[in-house]
C-alpha cells in the first residue's frame, strides 16, 4: 500500500461525522497543511461536516492559523478543547451556540487520548475538582446548547474524583519531521513531541486511521530505530508539506536551540523597566527558592525569570513547561511550548503525570479576577473564552502557587520615588471581585489541601486562609483605605501582623536577591 499522497487525498479519507483528534501546542507541531486542506475542501464542497473536534492544547495563532481553519459553521458540531483563546474562530461558534462546546483541563485531555488508546472508559483524576470542570458547577460546558455530561463524580473509599469519559478518535491529524515510506516516523526538528503518539494509538484502537503530515520523505531502513517515535504499522496517510505550512512554531520556521540540536549562547537579559510588572515580579522572585522545580505562565510571570537573570540567581531556577520541556529557557509569543537549549523534551502526557502527583515544587501564574475566598479565573470574561488550558492541572497540584497581577485594571498608572509607590492614575476594572466570573482555580480546594498560595500585585500582597484571603503586606507609601480597600469590592481579613513590601522592591538598583 503506498502510504504518501497529497494532502487533498488524505482529507477525503475523512467522512462526515467523523470524530478528528489534532495534535498541536500554539503553532508547535499542528499539521498546518492538513488544516488548511480541511478548510479548503469544507468550503468548496461543504465537507467534511459535522466533525467532532478533540485536541488537549490551544493552537493558533489569534487570527487564521490553526485551529481557526476548522472555524466554519457546519464544519464541526462538537468540540472538546483544553484551550480556546488562539482559536477566537471556534470560540465565536460556541458562544453563538452554533457547537456543542466543551472546555477541560488540557493535560486532562492530553491522558483521555492515552486512556482510549488503553481501552479504558475513562480519566480517573483528582484534577478539576471544585473548580468550573466538575459537574456540580459547569460542568466543562462552555454555550447553553451543550447539555450532555461527559464529566462525572465517583467516590473511592473516601475520597472524590472526577471521571471524565473517553472519546473515540476516527482521525488523528499529527505531524512529525521525517518518515520513511512504511510511515516511521522521527522528530528530531521538532520542538515537542506532545500526545502525538497517544492520539496515533488511540485512533488505530478506536478502529481509526492516522494522517501524518512531514517535511521530508527518507528510504526504508535508513533511520535509527531509537529516534522513530511513531511506528509505520499506526500510520495509513503520509503528506509531505510545503515548508511555510511546516513552520517549527508559528513564529519560526526553524530555531535548532528548541530541538536540542545545538546549544546556543544565551544573551544577557536586559533588565526590566522598573514598572508595575517589574514591582510584582521582584517580590513574586522572593518566592524562589534553590533548584526548586518551577512553571511559569505566560505573561506577567514570565518577568520572574527576569528578575532571577538581572540578580544572578537564574541558574537556580528548573523551568519547566506543560508541553514538555524541562530545562532551557522558556520561548514566549507564538513560539510559546518551546525552550532554548532544553536538557530534557518529555511527552505531554509525562509532563502532566509529574505535575498531577505534585512534582512542580512552584508555580508562577497570571492573576486576572480573584474573590474573597481566594478562586482565581483566568478562563472566562464576558463573550470572551480564554479556555483553563493547563491552568487547573498545574495550579491545583504545585506545592506552592503564586499569583501575578495588577491590583487593578484598565488605565492604571504608577510611580515610584525613594523606595516608595504612588498610584498616579487607578485601573477602572477590580481584579478582586465579589464572584469570579468562572472558577478556574478553587480556593476552598487549596483551603482543602493546605496548599500554600499567594495573590502579588504592586501595592499588595494577599496569603490564602480557610476563612479566605489575608492582607499580608503593602507597599510602602500607599494608603489602606484610599489605594487598597477602596478598590476591592469585599473586604479582606487584614493580617495582625501586616507589614510593609521590601523597599528594595521599589528602588532602581538591583535588589540584592539571594535564594
Amino acid at each position: 500500500m503506498n502510504k504518501i499522497m497529497t494532502a487533498a487525498q488524505a482529507v477525503d479519507l475523512i467522512g462526515n461525522g467523523s470524530s478528528v483528534g489534532m495534535g498541536g501546542f500554539v503553532g508547535n507541531m499542528h499539521a498546518e497543511e492538513i488544516s488548511i486542506e480541511i478548510e479548503k475542501k469544507f468550503l468548496a464542497h461543504g465537507e467534511p461536516k459535522d466533525l467532532t473536534l478533540i485536541y488537549a492544547a490551544g493552537q493558533g495563532d489569534g487570527k487564521d492559523k490553526g485551529l481557526n481553519h476548522l472555524g466554519h459553521e457546519g464544519l464541526v458540531s462538537k468540540v472538546i478543547g483544553g484551550h480556546w483563546g488562539l482559536a477566537p474562530k471556534l470560540g465565536k461558534l460556541a458562544l453563538e451556540n452554533k457547537i456543542q462546546a466543551y472546555n477541560l483541563p488540557q493535560g486532562v485531555i492530553s491522558h483521555m487520548f492515552r486512556d482510549t488508546a488503553a481501552g479504558k472508559p475513562g480519566t480517573l483524576t483528582h484534577v478539576g475538582l471544585k473548580t468550573f470542570v466538575d459537574p456540580r458547577v459547569e460542568g466543562g460546558k462552555i454555550n447553553d446548547v451543550t447539555k450532555e455530561d461527559i464529566v462525572k463524580v465517583i467516590g473511592i473509599g473516601d475520597k472524590e474524583y472526577l471521571f471524565y469519559e473517553s472519546q473515540p478518535v476516527d482521525f488523528a491529524v499529527v505531524r512529525a519531521t521525517y518518515a520513511d515510506r512504511n510511515g516511521n516516523a522521527t522528530f528530531e526538528r521538532e520542538c515537542n513531541s506532545l500526545e502525538v503518539l497517544s492520539m496515533c494509538q488511540a485512533a488505530k484502537n478506536s478502529g481509526g486511521k492516522v494522517i501524518l503530515q512531514v517535511e521530508g520523505i527518507v528510504e526504508n531502513g535508513s533511520m535509527d530505530a531509537r529516534m522513530v517515535k511513531i511506528p509505520g504499522i499506526y500510520v495509513d496517510a503520509i503528506v509531505v508539506a510545503k515548508p511555510e505550512n511546516h513552520m517549527q512554531t508559528f513564529a519560526e520556521q526553524y530555531n535548532p536551540s528548541y530541538s536540542g540540536e545545538v546549544r546556543v549562547p544565551v544573551e544577557s537579559i536586559k533588565p526590566l523597566e522598573l514598572n508595575e510588572r517589574k514591582i510584582i515580579a521582584r517580590r513574586a522572585a522572593m518566592e524562589l527558592v534553590p533548584k526548586a522545580v518551577t512553571n511559569l505562565g505566560i505573561g506577567m510571570p514570565e518577568g520572574v525569570s527576569m528578575v532571577a537573570a538581572e540578580e544572578g540567581i537564574g541558574k537556580e531556577m528548573i523551568l519547566t513547561i506543560e508541553a514538555g520541556p524541562v530545562g532551557g529557557v522558556p520561548a514566549g509569543g507564538n513560539s510559546f511550548g518551546a525552550a532554548i537549549n532544553p536538557d530534557c523534551i518529555l511527552d505531554q502526557p509525562y509532563q502532566f503525570d509529574f505535575y498531577d502527583g505534585g512534582g512542580l515544587d512552584v508555580t508562577f501564574l497570571g492573576l486576572a479576577q480573584t474573590d474573597a475566598m481566594g478562586n482565581v479565573n483566568v478562563s472566562k470574561f464576558g463573550p470572551k473564552i480564554p479556555g483553563c488550558g493547563g491552568f487547573i492541572n498545574i495550579s491545583q497540584n504545585a506545592k506552592k502557587a503564586v499569583y501575578m497581577g495588577t491590583f487593578t485594571a484598565g488605565g492604571l498608572r504608577i510611580s515610584v520615588d525613594d523606595g516608595k509607590l504612588s498610584i498616579d492614575n487607578e485601573g477602572k476594572a477590580k481584579k478582586f471581585v465579589e464572584s469570579v466570573e468562572q472558577v478556574t482555580f478553587s480556593g476552598d480546594y487549596a483551603a482543602e489541601t493546605g496548599q500554600p498560595v499567594l495573590y502579588i500585585t504592586e501595592r499588595a500582597v494577599f496569603e490564602l486562609s480557610k476563612e479566605g484571603i489575608v492582607l499580608t503586606e503593602i507597599a510602602p507609601g500607599v494608603d489602606l483605605e484610599k489605594d487598597i480597600l477602596a478598590n476591592m469590592a469585599f473586604k479582606p481579613i487584614i493580617s495582625e501582623n501586616l507589614k510593609l513590601m521590601d523597599e528594595r522592591i521599589f528602588r532602581e538598583e538591583k535588589m540584592g536577591l539571594t535564594i
